[in-house]
């Protein structure tokens, strides 16, 4: 699928379940490259939409040991080669309002990650670029809250917005999804999506790192679908245990066809009682 249908199967005729998923990190092409031909496989097989989705840096790491990524010239390279090689449209977050022209020149979607959803200097930045904004609303958000997020991209005339869930802050090191979110962000007029690995992450959880319970990713992906939720976002990872970045958390691939069948099924029931 090209980037302009995708573009309109997403935002105008909401019609179709789709899929934004990939490695947390660019931990080498070789990775990389393995996830988007896994990726474009399960596109064809399941004929659903996916945008392909990884970091080039990721800036917000729990200590400042962590990997972090190839870096923004590195990393756009790899990302460009998945756009190339097997035709995915392609996500990454940016951090700063400076990476954001290196980073339009190649992304399909600008993602803002949750930590950076008040950044305004950062929102409006991306959102000149014209591309569309994918905002991860901040675990410290309620979800009438992100109406001033949408304000900002909105502000300089961009409305190709997704609004994603990834669980709200619940004590120390804990997240909880409160599923009526969906369908109150829905009521400001964008897709909504479900981020299923990063809602069953356990913040620092592991002391110098987070640690995760991906094992519930099932369960909470049938619900954000049940609840209405567009599309489904996911991190995976060939060897997950050894991920350099959000292993806990993330789905190995042998475990993401069986998920989707079950929650496209879903959606086509929920999208039938809805007309």
């Amino acid at each position: 699928m090209d980037v302009s249908t995708l573009i309109n199967t997403i935002f105008q005729k909401r019609d179709t379940f789709f899929l934004i998923a990939g490695p947390c990190v660019i931990e080498s092409e070789a990775v990389t490259l393995e996830v988007a031909e896994f990726l474009k496989k399960i596109s064809e097989e399941l004929s659903i939409p996916v945008i392909f989705k990884t970091s080039y840096d990721k800036a917000n790491r729990t200590s400042y040991m962590s990997y972090r990524g190839p870096g923004i010239e590195k990393g756009l390279k790899i990302i460009e080669k998945v756009k190339e090689e097997y035709k995915l449209s392609v996500l990454s977050d940016v951090h700063c309002k400076e990476e954001v022209k290196r980073a339009s020149e190649v992304l399909d979607i600008i993602q803002i990650p949750a930590f950076l959803c008040r950044q305004t200097d950062l929102i409006i930045a991306s959102a000149k670029t014209g591309l569309p904004i994918n905002i991860k609303k901040g675990q410290f958000l309620s979800p009438w809250d992100i109406k001033n997020v949408i304000k900002k991209v909105s502000s300089v005339g961009n409305y190709r917005i997704l609004l994603t869930e990834r669980g709200t802050c619940f004590g120390y090191n804990n997240l909880v999804v409160d599923m009526r979110s969906i369908p109150i962000m829905q009521r400001f007029g964008y897709p909504v999506v479900f981020d299923a690995t990063h809602s069953v992450q356990i913040p620092a959880g592991a002391g110098d790192r987070s640690g995760g319970q991906r094992e519930f990713v099932p369960y909470l992906s049938r619900a954000a679908i049940a609840a209405g939720a567009d599309g489904i976002f996911m991190e995976i990872h060939p060897d997950p245990d050894n991920a350099l970045c959000d292993g806990p958390n993330s789905l190995p691939l042998r475990d993401v066809k069986p998920i989707l069948e079950s929650v496209i099924e879903i959606y086509s029931i929920i999208r039938r009682y809805e007309k």
